[in-house]
């Protein structure tokens, strides 16, 4: 046995051999196509530092950023049927949703949440497009129903937080039906006259676009999202004409009436407890002046 060989050599080898950078520490910004570190990445809440691109955000940091103090409750939602049409393409449908799962660690493709902000309660449905592409089955209807009874439950405001390419194409007509439920879900929370506010993220597309997404009291919008029903290609291919600059994006949304505001990421705390507050204060904006009962008066006849 050469000690030389067995033993000195492969520890000056491990010495001075290039170390493994993982590939997770630098992001390309899709808008100016810089490289961003991660951890400043992190900071800007996913907002490129240098053209102000708003990449997506996962469920669980958007929903710490907007709770007072990042806490809330999440609730159980109903379990649906997995695989109703027991669909298949290249793979499973059943198997698709075992290893999204196991992804993500959802078990669909929304989460709802209550608790505190700004002071005020209020109920929060996310959807996570990191499943599946955010897309709208049985089992994101019967959370967007779940958010909608526990706000009416709770007297608090509604706030529906989109970003889906669609319908579900694996449930089928089943999934088609979500867009009538979660309107009629919708509606049950404006019937008691509670704030029902739609934050649109990027994209927010499809049956979701069709239905409860465009129903909101008061429609938020960030910065460069992409909203519209079918894509700019298929618009194009049908009409047989070049659409704007710009089209369905939310900028383009704005300046059209489609929707009321467009907020940057880092704004959209402050903004959703300000709209929160005024449509929320029962109170009196100031204080009641009472006037004297004997305030002389005089009568002005024609």
């Amino acid at each position: 046995m050469n000690w030389l060989t067995n033993f000195v050599r492969p520890k000056i080898q491990r010495l001075v051999a290039p170390k493994e950078v993982p590939d997770n520490l630098w992001h390309k910004c899709p808008g100016c196509g810089h490289m961003v570190f991660h951890r400043d990445l992190d900071r800007a809440l996913n907002v490129c530092q240098h053209c102000g691109h708003h990449m997506r955000l996962s469920v669980r940091k958007r929903l710490a950023m907007l709770f007072d103090d990042g806490h809330y409750q999440r609730i159980e939602l109903p379990k649906s049927a997995d695989d109703p049409l027991r669909f298949k393409d290249q793979k499973r449908y059943s198997d698709r949703l075992k290893e999204t799962r196991a992804k993500t660690g959802e078990h669909d493709a929304i989460v709802v949440a209550h608790g505190r902000m700004g002071g005020l309660g209020v109920v929060v449905a996310c959807f996570n497009f990191e499943f599946q592409g955010g897309s709208m089955g049985v089992a994101v209807g019967d959370g967007i129903v779940a958010a909608a009874e526990l706000a009416v439950l709770q007297d608090a405001p509604l706030i529906l937080i989109p970003a889906s390419g669609g319908a579900r194409m694996q449930e089928g007509i089943l999934s088609l039906m979500q867009m009538a439920r979660t309107t009629v879900a919708v509606d049950k929370v404006k019937e008691k006259r509670l704030p029902y506010i739609v934050l649109l993220t990027d994209p927010t597309t499809g049956g979701v676009s069709a239905s409860f997404a465009m129903l909101g009291d008061i429609a938020i919008a960030e910065p460069g999202a992409v909203i519209g029903f079918a894509g700019a290609r298929v618009i194009e291919s049908t009409i047989r004409e070049k659409l704007p600059e710009g089209f369905q994006k939310a900028e383009y949304l704005l300046e059209h009436g489609m929707i009321d505001m467009v907020v940057p990421r880092r704004e959209l705390r402050a903004t959703l407890i300000r709209v929160l507050s005024l449509l929320r204060n029962r109170a009196p904006a100031g204080d009641l002046v009472a006037l004297p009962i004997d305030t002389p008066y005089t009568v002005v006849e024609d």
